[in-house]
């Protein structure tokens, strides 16, 4: 059974455990207005599938209380330090009583100027730093944040799928319907824009977009981006580009911003995060950078739902983009070499895998027989292997699993040994 599946099982089990009972209860009481109980939760949690990761964690405890040693190929969560010249850099500042207080919701200027100077300097985009970037708590919390600037109830947002959770969930609680714009490998895993209905284009907020992808490790051509832009104009809808994996690219591959492309930032913005790029996923530091009547909306609706990024942890993520740089090449060789290991190792089993140019992902096709979700659980149950099921990204990643570089090479080795050892091969 799916997560989508078991999860309206549970739903439909939850409803016939809630108590009648009478409406108004004391002097106050509390009115039911429709709903089974005075606990039932709202109909956006109730329609909230169970979030992914949750439950393979909770899987992965099963197995190790049986004492399974288990190799975790799920998660993307760097498994090397942030760099050191970072951590002294938030050490330094937080010894400073004034980053104590209450930092600015959009953001300190000295690090929304680093990021300024990061897009110059790396891209060569000209970007306003008042103006035209806001400061995230991490990139995840804008994604799930942008549609409750644009979207009202019963408006489209066109979704990649497979994709990032973030982008229908925060579709969701805006309200918003989620109109799915499959990745499919023939079309390189890039969505097919003439297939989208000329009503839904009409309907559409916003469209988001991901290269380099997750979870596929799909890259994007200049082209595609100029069609996205064609595209946005004709029918008035926003470009969200979520580019947490630019930087980690092998072999000379260098990714695009969306922001390089002529006309971006007319009519969208990017999403970037610290926390692929210098081992930073437990540090929440982000930012949204492009249109400035985009970035003015996203900075209003978090100066009224938080009250921004530690001071501190600002200061550090100034020293990353400002600072050296030898630790993402390091990063990518090391990223290179998980990856080619993995591909091997995999081939070896009777795969037939392109190489991805960039992101800490392998996406790869389940044995006939399986779905994603069965296979997922075959490889814990019999190798003592996580892996992440396709399914859990979108119906359109049903047939894959993803895999995550994040752990040191003699434990991918191990993990491909098993597969060997348990019998299990692609063909």
């Amino acid at each position: 059974m799916g997560l989508h599946a078991r999860y309206l099982c549970i739903k439909e089990a939850w409803k016939r455990l809630q108590p009648a009972g009478p409406g108004i209860r004391g002097l106050t009481g509390w009115l039911q207005l429709g709903r089974d109980g005075p606990m039932q939760t709202a109909r956006r949690i109730q329609e909230l599938p169970p979030y992914l990761f949750a439950e393979i964690d909770q899987k992965i405890a099963k197995a190790k209380a049986a004492g399974v040693d288990i190799i975790n190929l799920g998660m993307g969560d760097p498994d090397r330090p942030t760099p050191s010249h970072i951590v002294k850099s938030l050490q330094l500042a937080a010894k400073d009583p004034k980053t104590h207080r209450y930092p600015v919701y959009e953001g300190m200027l000295p690090f929304r100027e680093a990021v300024a100077s990061w897009y110059e300097r790396t891209r060569g985009v000209e970007l306003d730093p008042v103006s035209e970037i806001v400061t995230l708590i991490g990139s995840k919390e804008g994604l799930a944040h942008i549609s409750l600037c644009y979207v009202d109830p019963g408006d489209i947002n066109l979704i990649p799928d497979p994709g990032y959770p973030a982008y229908s969930t925060g579709t969701m609680f805006a309200g918003g319907i989620s109109y799915r714009m499959p990745l499919l490998k023939a079309n390189h895993f890039l969505p097919d824009l003439s297939a989208i209905p000329d009503d839904v284009a009409k309907q559409a907020r916003l469209m988001f977009i991901n290269y380099p992808n997750n979870p596929t490790g799909a890259i994007a051509p200049r082209e595609f981006y100029e069609d996205v832009i064609t595209f946005a104009r004709e029918y008035d809808i926003i470009v969200c580009h979520d580019a947490a994996y630019s930087e980690v690219a092998f072999e000379g591959y260098r990714p695009l911003s969306f922001l390089e492309i002529e006309g971006a930032k007319e009519v969208g913005i990017e999403f970037h995060s610290l926390s692929k790029t210098y081992n930073m996923t437990g540090w929440r530091l982000g930012w949204a950078a492009g249109n400035r009547e985009v970035i003015e909306a996203l900075a209003r609706v978090k100066s009224n739902i938080d009250s921004g990024v530690f001071s501190a942890i600002q200061y550090a993520g100034i020293q990353a983009l400002s600072g050296p740089q030898d630790s993402v090449a390091a990063m990518q060789e090391l990223y290179l070499e998980r990856r080619n290991m993995v591909i091997n190792g995999l081939q070896q089993l009777g795969w037939e895998l392109e190489r991805p140019q960039a992101t800490i992902y392998v996406w790869a096709p389940v044995p006939e027989g399986y779905t994603s979700t069965e296979f997922a659980a075959l490889l814990l149950e019999e190798a003592g292997v996580v892996v992440t099921p396709g399914i859990s990204y979108g119906q359109y990643g049903e047939n894959y699993i993803r895999i995550s570089l994040c752990v040191e090479q003699e434990r991918i080795k191990d993990a491909v040994e098993r597969l060997r050892d348990a019998g299990i091969r692609y063909c």
